[in-house]
């Protein structure tokens, strides 16, 4: 490239790498106890588990269940039912005053089994709250989820401007040469540039979910105007129907179960929820596979009569927000991805913190007989970086509930 290009591909690097890298290191801490929420919550007792039982233990009725929840909070409505991913044997019901979203939730866990109410889990508070909501929205709801997908859109800017600067820049030195011996500045720019472009496709990969996970609300409403408004057209104008005019709960579930064979129950949304109609029971439905257990398969179910009316496939653009989000966290592969995940978090968080280093000392030059072999500058100095520093954008849940 001539200079003129490196000049303005460096100016692009320098400002969306300044200005979201504030917040990418808060959104990389933030992450970090995110990726491991489960077993941090067996540590802190706050980890719901149904006591062991033989696996053929018999299931009490889903209208008990909610019976039994519902008892606990008689002012309340049940807005949604679900089981853990890997436990069959408890259920979280969320029972909140109307079906319509909001965050003043109760939530009740009930053993599949023998009917015993075991926790009433606060999801609302917590050190696992305060991180959770500082990732995924800042405490500001759908304007702070937006805002972080922006940041993570410059993110990406800042990662693909820094690996068109990194080969003329890096041209001069060896792949991963850390010049100890130089300045304090050096070493850290030598150590910036390595790590960030070590860490690039990961970079990539948690930043573009991140930011479509931002999108969720959104999507989610175009899905129901898209799709599902077509589907209810024959119950238009008609009101959500009475709790006491619904019919069974087990049987419309073993009704959306027969309609999708070989998948497991997620969660339920009742009638004049958010993920459902004023007139359906909607059952969300999951595979068994490692990659199909990401992705949800709705079954629309006539609260009245019980009866399937629509078993909808997912839109591209849902499934993409569905892969997102344990992508974007490294569910896939158990505790080894895990921990690969948490260790390049940590190396992004070096990147970020060189990056705001070499930006805060960059009022000292380069000595000449050094500058002609030395690659950029940090973030915002007379010469950018070659790579960005980056972060985990919001995980804000698809379609998944609190349960």
């Amino acid at each position: 490239m001539n200079s003129r290009k490196i000049k303005t591909w460096a100016w692009v690097h320098k400002w969306s790498s300044l200005v979201c890298t504030v917040f990418m290191l808060l959104l990389c801490i933030t992450g970090l106890p995110l990726i491991f929420h489960h077993e941090i919550g067996h540590l802190l007792g706050t980890e719901v588990e149904a006591p062991k039982m033989p696996a053929n233990t018999p299931r009490i009725s889903l209208d008990k269940v909610l019976d039994i929840a519902k008892a606990k909070h008689p002012d309340r409505v049940v807005q949604f039912a679900s089981q853990p991913e890997d436990d069959d044997g408890l259920w979280f019901v969320t029972l909140t005053p109307t079906p319509a979203p909001t965050e003043d939730f109760k939530s009740v866990a009930v053993d599949a089994r023998t009917g015993v109410v075991l926790a009433q889990p606060k999801f609302d508070e917590g050190f696992m709250y305060v991180m959770f909501k500082l990732h995924v929205d800042l405490f500001a709801g759908l304007p702070g989820k937006l805002f972080l997908g922006f940041m993570g859109l410059l993110l990406l800017v800042a990662i693909v401007s820094g690996v068109v600067l990194y080969s003329p820049f890096m041209r001069k030195l060896d792949f991963g040469t850390v010049r100890r011996e130089k300045r304090p500045r050096l070493k850290w720019l030598d150590l910036h540039n390595l790590l960030g472009i070590v860490t690039l496709v990961w970079l990539f990969v948690v930043g573009s979910t991140g930011m479509i996970n931002t999108w969720a609300d959104l999507v989610i409403k175009y899905w129901q105007y898209d799709q599902l408004s077509t589907l209810l057209a024959p119950y238009k104008d008609q009101p959500t129907v009475a709790v006491a005019e619904r019919g069974s709960v087990q049987r419309s579930m073993d009704e959306a179960m027969q309609r999708a064979p070989g998948t497991k129950l997620s969660f339920i949304a009742f009638p004049g929820t958010a993920f459902s109609s004023p007139h359906h029971t909607t059952f969300f439905l999951r595979g068994n596979e490692p990659f199909t257990s990401k992705l949800l398969q709705p079954v629309l179910v006539d609260a009245k009569t019980t009866e399937v009316t629509a078993a909808p496939k997912m839109p591209w653009y849902l499934t993409a927000l569905l892969v997102s989000q344990p992508l974007h966290f490294g569910d896939y592969g158990g505790m080894p991805m895990q921990i690969l995940w948490a260790l390049l978090d940590i190396a992004t968080i070096i990147v970020l913190g060189s990056g705001l280093y070499l930006w805060l000392k960059r009022g000292k030059t380069v000595p000449a007989r050094t500058a002609s072999n030395a690659p950029a500058a940090s973030p915002g100095s007379e010469r950018a970086p070659p790579n960005a520093s980056g972060a985990q954008p919001d995980p804000a849940p698809a379609m998944k509930v609190q349960a």
